[in-house]
């Protein structure tokens, strides 16, 4: 819809793209209005993210950032199913979390030592198990309606 994308996208596991031209998305939007209805919705769950987003750079701590982070991830990754119990995939290096905290590596080391500490979580070879989710949700300041779930989704 821009004339140029001010982004990249990535993919963080192995994943398949696929292209539509804009006039072949605005053709179906006009035969299957819902369609259009559902598009927007996502746009306004995203703008929903990104505000939370700009609140967690500017007023949480790095704990308290990367907690929301984690706590974020487990139940967007949950809504889909998949989650096992308490656990899920979670396949970044501590140098990707910190590019997505605005943290540093180090800092994000750190860091996720004192939530194992705590007795939060346990992150391990790319599997992020929630220990405590009441504790995690209390440290990150999260409350997931900004997600706009159907069903709220629940570690325990």
């Amino acid at each position: 819809m821009l004339r140029h994308l001010d982004h990249n996208l990535a993919a963080s596991v192995p994943s398949q793209a696929g292209f539509i031209p804009h006039e072949a998305l605005r053709a179906l939007m006009r035969e299957f209005p819902t369609l259009a209805e559902l598009l927007w919705r996502d746009t306004l769950i995203d703008a929903a993210i990104f505000r939370e987003w700009i609140v967690a750079l500017g007023q949480r701590s790095a704990l308290s950032h990367l907690a929301h982070l984690l706590c974020e991830m487990f139940t967007r990754l949950r809504a889909v199913g998949l989650t096992q119990d308490h656990a899920c995939s979670l396949p970044f290096t501590q140098t990707e979390l910190g590019d997505a905290c605005g943290l540093s590596a180090v800092h994000v080391n750190r860091t996720l030592q004192e939530l194992r500490g705590e007795g939060l979580i346990s992150l391990e070879r790319g599997r992020l198990t929630i220990l405590d989710w009441a504790g995690l949700q209390e440290v990150a300041q999260f409350d997931p309606a900004y997600l706009h779930l159907r069903a709220p989704a629940r570690a325990a």
